[in-house]
């Protein structure tokens, strides 16, 4: 410990001597382990950390699954009754589906986002409530009076952390439901729920068709995820054959819950920005590296005499590590609050209308700190170990001549030097066509054709509440006064009203069949299918390319009619005329035909993030598919925003009970369903500009040391008539030569990395062209100018100063 310490100190006193070189190496290596620990307190979130559920390694999520074409499904209610009372490798299984609620209490009503949950749920997370308790299972039951759990956000927006509220009445969708308990902070199960409300009273007397809700399973002790999936698979075919249920494709299915709630593509991003800010560090511990090379040169002298005088070369190792260490250490408290201001950075680019999970929370906890301790301690071991061992390795007679002349530097020690710079431009490179492969596939979404202008749209969403909309003809009724309010407002060129949203989800979508064509039951080709009322084609300006439009009669009185858009029309009846066509859903047991009215021009209204082709799309009246939660798109004479008011004093018009929200103009709505890969753009792009930047100090550093080596040489060619030219050539050609070899590895190593994100990639290969082309040249001529600069300072050499000091 004595030594250590003496280590410390001795470490410390030469740090103050060379204030230059301490503030390079620590400005480099905290901005690498910044970058880091930002990084980190995600995949920590997203990888590493269980999720806040107790003994959350045997939960697993359980699903409907088709075999043919391994599609999952939410499962009905009565099954979920069924599951839970004879799953044998199961020893809990609850259940959940989200239900949006209105609190109307008060002058305006406030749209929430529920939860319908089983009783035994929040038992099997080991989730209590802080104030009050969860549900009993008597509440979980038909007829039970209505009981509701507030999530602590609503507790105190709403009612002022009022800590009577528990055993209080409250009106939610106009019916009383008394307060049990409030959750605790934060908690938002299973994404962002501001509420939960007992699942038996509403759904009891679903029909075993219906597939509404999601369900959870804890494993037995001992028994696998697959014994579970097995199990559930016989359990379904034996309910199949007990209820009369003939030939139906779904199976039951298990799957780790992980797998749903933190899906592949987001682990793959967070893994692969994980491995980008590593090669962050490591460009950073090669220039500091560098750094303690060219210095170690400059002490070569000092060395000899500590040897000299008994010094050990373990203890001389010991010194240099302490002194690298001690770097580290100072460069990872500067990282802290770098790290924090990047997290928050990230935070903000997080949109409100877009929220995280709850349980994705990115902060500075306790184990990144300790990540941050460990990162730094290893970097300093990793950029310390090779220069020590390099300056303890030298002959002491030589090290002594050559100190007194002031000489320096070995072929061996300029070939580490020149490898550690070739490695800063590979990964350099690496990380720059990351980025612009992002930001490519971010600027390709941006362009993406939607099929109509979003400009004029303004977008919002309005929840009917209450039994009195419990109806077909209550709902389609509330929705066409809405619509003839809205459409007489002097602002409004159009509207329409649907149960989807163009790029922000809603509407339905299953197997469809047209007339005349045989297709084995499962394999049905698949639509996305939406019930509108309004004036839909004329809202988004979308033209008829055959047939007609909706007749009023036929959207109020729910005539079996449909306008499909050109991509169903092709796949169902290719060659030939669709107009007077008929088909029917799959799904559909009253095996209703609907017939073809018109085709309309092809839109986009699946989210732009999905990288698979929009499946075809049929539009039909609203009554057949009414549903409370409904999206209102109004085109507006002027700008969107103008209407918005007007807009919410017409729906207050129909029923002041009306809860309005989500009001987003059609433009945003659009940017929204790709916010993340700006998001993954800007991030690759950060992690690039400071590999770009630490390779052209790693560069310029190599450059200039090699210029001070050859300080005799160049004085002697300039005495002989070198012109000014020819040794910035000489320079620089050094420079470029290790730059190129570098361009030329990166180039190798990014043509393998890119494919591992590729299923991430939209409208841009993995192996672009200007991707990889562009960074190589712009690489190239940051490598350029950084050998430059030290190469017109070679030309400043005084020949005759030169060989004197020689």
């Amino acid at each position: 410990m004595e030594r250590f310490l003496q280590d410390l100190r001795y470490a410390f006193r030469t740090l103050r001597k060379s204030p230059g070189f301490a503030l390079i190496a620590i400005v480099c290596l905290s901005l690498g382990i910044a970058t880091n620990t930002t990084l980190f307190s995600a995949f920590n979130t997203i990888v590493l950390r269980p999720f806040p559920f107790s003994e959350s390694e045997r939960l697993v999520s359980l699903w409907d699954r088709n075999p043919g074409n391994n599609d999952h499904s939410s499962v009905s209610y009565l099954n979920y009754v069924d599951w839970r009372d004879q799953s044998t490798s199961l020893s809990a299984v609850s259940a959940f589906t989200g239900r949006s609620v209105a609190i109307t209490e008060g002058a305006e009503p406030v749209r929430l986002r529920g939860q319908l949950v089983s009783a035994n749920l929040f038992p099997m997370l080991g989730v209590r409530a802080q104030i009050g308790r969860v549900f009993r299972a008597e509440e979980d039951s038909a007829g039970a009076a209505g009981a509701v759990l507030l999530s602590d956000a609503v507790w105190k927006q709403n009612f002022a952390a009022d800590s009577s509220i528990v055993g209080r009445t409250i009106s939610l969708d106009n019916l009383r439901y008394t307060v049990v308990g409030v959750m605790p902070p934060r908690f938002a199960f299973p994404r962002t729920s501001e509420l939960w409300l007992p699942m038996g009273p509403l759904l009891h007397s679903d029909k075993r068709e219906s597939r509404s809700v999601q369900m959870i399973g804890r494993l037995k002790p001992g028994v696998s995820i697959s014994q579970a999936d097995h199990e559930l698979a016989e359990l379904t075919k034996r309910l199949d054959r007990q209820y009369g249920v003939a030939g139906s494709p779904w199976v039951g299915s298990a799957r780790a819950l992980r797998q749903d709630f933190l899906p592949n593509d987001i682990k793959l991003i967070t893994t692969t920005m994980m491995g980008a800010v590593m090669f962050v560090l490591l460009i950073a511990c090669a220039n500091v590296a560098n750094l303690m090379l060219t210095r170690a040169s400059g002490r070569q002298r000092e060395i000899a005499i500590r040897t000299a005088i008994g010094a050990g070369r373990g203890r001389i190792v010991r010194q240099l590590l302490t002194e690298a260490v001690t770097i580290a250490l100072i460069a990872g408290l500067v990282a802290i609050p770098l790290s924090w201001e990047g997290i928050r950075m990230v935070r903000l680019a997080i949109p409100a209308e877009d929220p995280m999970p709850y349980y994705m929370e990115f902060s500075l906890d306790g184990a990144t700190l300790v990540y941050t301790a460990l990162v730094s301690l290893l970097a300093g071991a990793l950029f310390g170990l090779a220069p020590a061992l390099q300056a303890s390795r030298g002959r002491l007679h030589e090290a002594l001549k050559d100190g007194a002349r002031g000489a320096g530097g070995s072929v061996g020690k300029n070939r580490v030097r020149n490898s550690l710079v070739i490695g800063e431009v590979a990964l350099s490179l690496m990380l720059l066509v990351g980025a612009s492969l992002f930001v490519r596939t971010f600027a390709a979404l941006q362009s993406t054709r939607v099929g109509f202008d979003t400009t004029p749209i303004m977008t919002m969403r309005l929840f009917l509440p209450g039994t009195r909309y419990d109806s077909t003809v209550a709902k389609a009724h509330a929705v066409e006064d809405v619509l003839r309010r809205v459409e007489a407002l002097p602002g409004v060129q159009s509207a329409t009203i649907s149960n989807l949203i163009p790029f922000n989800g809603g509407g339905s979508g299953g197997g469809a069949i047209a007339e005349g064509q045989v297709v084995e039951k499962g394999k049905e080709t698949f639509i996305n299918w939406t019930a509108i009322a309004g004036d839909w084609t004329g809202t988004f300006g979308v033209s008829i390319v055959t047939g007609r439009t909706f007749a009023a009669n036929e959207l109020r009185d729910s005539v079996p009619v449909a306008v499909i858009d050109r991509s169903m029309a092709t796949a169902f009846w290719p060659g030939g005329a669709a107009v007077g066509h008929r088909f029917r859903l799959a799904g559909d047991t009253t095996r209703t035909w609907i017939t073809v009215i018109g085709v309309a021009s092809d839109m986009r209204i699946s989210s732009l993030d999905d990288n698979s082709k929009p499946p075809p799309t049929a539009f039909l009246p609203y009554r057949f598919l009414p549903v409370r939660n409904n999206g209102l798109m109004v085109r507006a004479r002027g700008a969107p925003g103008s209407v918005v008011a007007a807009v919410r004093d017409a729906i207050r018009g129909t029923d002041p009970a009306i809860p309005v929200f989500s009001v987003v103009p059609m433009e945003k709505v659009r940017q929204l369903s790709f916010w993340q890969y700006g998001l993954f753009g800007a991030m690759f792009g950060a992690f690039g500009a400071i590999a770009l930047f630490l390779a052209a100090i790693g560069v310029y550093g190599v450059i200039s040391y090699r210029v001070s080596q050859r300080t005799r040489e160049i004085g002697v060619r300039v005495a002989l008539g070198a012109q000014r030219s020819d040794v910035i050539g000489i320079v620089v050609r050094q420079g470029m030569t290790l730059a190129a070899i570098g361009i030329a590895a990166g180039l190798l190593g990014a043509f393998g990395v890119t494919r591992v994100v590729s299923s991430l990639l939209i409208g841009v290969s993995p192996t672009d062209p200007v991707s990889f082309a562009g960074v190589a040249v712009f690489l190239g001529v940051v490598a350029f100018l950084a050998s430059l600069v030290p190469a017109r300072r070679a030309t400043h050499v005084d020949p005759i100063v030169a060989l004197r000091n020689d």
